[in-house]
């Protein structure tokens, strides 16, 4: 009995490592325009979505897109409920301690400051302000270490949030990537604009992956490479971001 039973293991073991071979299951938040977000048929959609397929293709593996609140999406990449995560997430030293990282696939994305048209900001001087940043990001960081004397630092759980609350009047100003908040002002009518200087805040932006998961980071990078040099990024990049130039080919 106790040889069945090891059998039995090894051959749930085998049958595992060939699925996770066959599968790469991505975690994204489906929250983040046009990084990763619900379409109007109740799909997800955006650029890391086409570059998670564009990968599974490269790779022969089978993509299982797995949407999880930004909150929790390095936990349970830690947890194993995927194998990746693609969500917009920028490379730092602070999430470098818990999980490794693709090599990037978007370049350092600026951030940028957003308000209703007219609101001015002192930036050198600024008190009494309520800055809107999403939870759990490298501008959530950034504002609670250089403005949270004196202001307020509104948390949110998605970046559409912040941006509801900034049109509603409850925050005066929010911080999040450029990337994203440019459609927000070209499609707000005029209503909301960009103050202040560009903030460059963390590195590019890539995929996390579990520390013991090397295997999958060393494919992952593979990929990416092959990917980059065919166009497949860049062209990616300009489907999905207005005015970005080719950042890995020539």
């Amino acid at each position: 009995m106790k040889k069945a039973l090891i059998a039995a293991a090894a051959l749930a073991a085998l049958t595992s490592a060939a699925h996770a071979q066959d599968t790469l299951r991505v975690g994204t938040e489906g929250a983040y325009a046009p990084w990763n977000f619900v379409n109007d048929s109740g799909e997800l959609a955006g650029y890391e979505i086409d570059l998670a397929n564009a990968l599974c293709e490269h790779t022969g593996m089978t993509c299982e897109i797995v949407q999880n609140d930004w909150d929790s999406i390095i936990p349970n990449l830690v947890a194993g409920n995927y194998d990746v995560i693609m969500a917009g997430m920028s490379i730092t030293d602070e999430r470098l301690e818990t999980i490794n990282f693709t090599q990037d696939y978007f370049p350092v994305d600026p951030s940028k400051y957003i308000v209703t048209a007219g609101t001015e900001v002192d930036f050198d001087n600024m008190s009494g302000m309520r800055i809107g940043v999403q939870g759990n990001t490298i501008q959530a960081a950034f504002v609670e270490e250089n403005f949270a004397d004196g202001n307020t630092v509104v948390s949110f759980a998605t970046f559409d949030q912040s941006i509801a609350d900034l049109a509603a009047g409850n925050v005066d100003v929010v911080l999040a990537d450029g990337s994203s908040l440019e459609p927000v002002v070209e499609n707000s009518g005029g209503a909301l604009e960009f103050v202040g200087e560009d903030v460059a805040v963390g590195g590019g932006v890539g995929g996390g992956v579990r520390k013991e998961d090397t295997e999958l980071l060393a494919t992952l990078d593979e990929a990416l490479t092959a990917l980059k040099a065919d166009g497949t990024v860049d062209a990616l990049r300009a489907e999905w971001f207005d005015g970005v130039e080719a950042a890995y080919t020539e």
